[in-house]
C-alpha cells in the first residue's frame, strides 16, 4: 500500500508541475533551424537502412548461388 501511496504522489507532482515545463520546453531542447534538417537526416536513414540491407543481402546470395552453379557444372 505504500508503493500505492508513493506512485500517486509522484503523479500527482508530475501533474502540478507540467505546465511550467511545458510552458518552457524550447529553453531545454534546444531547436535551432537545423532542427528540422536533423529530424529528416535521421529518418531518412533508418527508413532506407532496411533497403540498403536487403539490397546487400540479395546480391551477396545471388553470388553464392552463381558459385554453387559453377561448382555443380564442373563436376
Amino acid at each position: 500500500m505504500k508503493d500505492f501511496y508513493g506512485r500517486l504522489a509522484g503523479f500527482i507532482s508530475l501533474l502540478l508541475f507540467m505546465p511550467e515545463a511545458m510552458a518552457d520546453s524550447y529553453r531545454y531542447l534546444h531547436v535551432t533551424i537545423d532542427t528540422p534538417w536533423l529530424i529528416f537526416i535521421f529518418l531518412l536513414v533508418a527508413i532506407m537502412m532496411p533497403f540498403i540491407l536487403m539490397a546487400i543481402l540479395y546480391w551477396r546470395n545471388a553470388m553464392r548461388r552463381n558459385a554453387e552453379d559453377d561448382a555443380k557444372g564442373e563436376s
